[in-house]
């Protein structure tokens, strides 16, 4: 019984999901219209589970270009309305459309000039005719058997929160690197550094000129203790020499004494880089495509570092 009901239960939310599709594009782009208009902040509000979602909402909306508060209904209520301007926009959510604190806001909000986008299920209740405009949950029942378990309704009022986020983005171009500005911690802001923060620079790069035997180029790799040598003279990189290049070089000459001989003959040349500017994220992906675990770091032309695949790694948050 209970696979069966978890079964229906994902079945439902999956299909009230589905059934926006086709029914709520036009209105979700009146109001990404007036959440580009505003300019101020988008102001989501809700209470219960309703605010619960409010809140991913308004996250949602934040991290992605548009500056966007949570405030709670009752507290609202309570002073919190202050925190609304007259350059603000507000998305009020209330599946019935009938939740008193939320209708108590309205008045305060229309004196501030403040456009109204609701989220509901009540498209003839109090809050749908004061709204400018009415983003329909259209859910008539909820996924849970006593039908009044915020559930279905909760997580359609969610898809069209991001929904709206995504259509907001794409109006304002927000790209990889907006984003990375407001996620600069866990593992995600951590690969949406850029390769100049994390790299390897100065008197920490394990580099030699071009003149430089094998020997030598050897005994930087051991005093660096990057597994790499980069050769380079004046700023110009000329090539970089692994210990992957070492253990080649030892296989395909076992009866030769070519431990003076120059590094160059060894190491690969022009190899591929990446800028100073450029995110780890691609970094890494250049390192796992190329199957190598370290990358020249480029700036105007210039040798600036060199960014190690396992740096990157033992660096990121758990």
């Amino acid at each position: 019984m209970s696979i069966e009901i978890i079964s229906e239960t994902i079945a439902a939310e999956a299909a009230a999901i589905e059934n926006l599709v086709g029914k709520i594009e036009t209105r979700i782009v009146e109001a990404a219209d007036i959440c580009i208009d505003c300019h101020g902040r988008v102001i989501v509000c809700g209470l219960g589970k309703s605010g619960l979602v409010g809140r991913k909402i308004s996250a949602t909306l934040a991290s992605t270009g548009t500056s966007s508060i949570f405030v709670h209904a009752a507290e609202a209520l309570h002073g919190d309305l202050g925190m609304v301007g007259e350059n603000d926009c507000a998305i009020l959510i209330s599946k019935s459309g009938l939740t008193p604190e939320i209708l108590k806001l309205i008045p305060t909000l229309k004196r501030l000039g403040v456009k109204i986008i609701a989220i509901t299920g009540g498209s003839d209740s109090p809050l749908a005719e004061e709204a400018d405009v009415i983003l329909d949950i259209g859910v008539s029942s909820e996924a849970e058997p006593i039908g009044i378990v915020p559930t279905t309704s909760t997580i359609v009022t969610m898809a069209i929160g991001d929904a709206l986020a995504v259509a907001l983005m794409t109006r304002r171009g927000f790209t990889r690197e907006d984003f990375a500005l407001f996620h600069p911690g866990g593992n995600l802001g951590h690969l949406l550094k850029r390769v100049f923060e994390v790299m390897h620079s100065c008197e920490s790069m394990p580099i030699v000129g071009p003149e430089a035997s094998l020997m030598e180029g050897i005994s930087i790799m051991s005093a660096k203790r990057l597994g790499h040598v980069i050769i380079a003279k004046d700023g110009d990189l000329i090539g970089i020499f692994s210990d992957g290049d070492l253990r080649r070089a030892l296989q395909s000459h076992p009866h030769e004494d070519i431990v003076n001989m120059s590094l160059t003959n060894f190491a690969t040349m022009n190899p591929v880089v990446i800028g100073s500017d450029a995110i780890v994220e691609e970094a890494v992906h250049i390192m796992e495509v190329r199957k190598i675990t370290a990358l020249p770091v480029i700036d105007g032309g210039v040798l600036v570092g060199l960014v190690h695949l396992h740096d990157i790694l033992e660096s990121r948050v758990v």
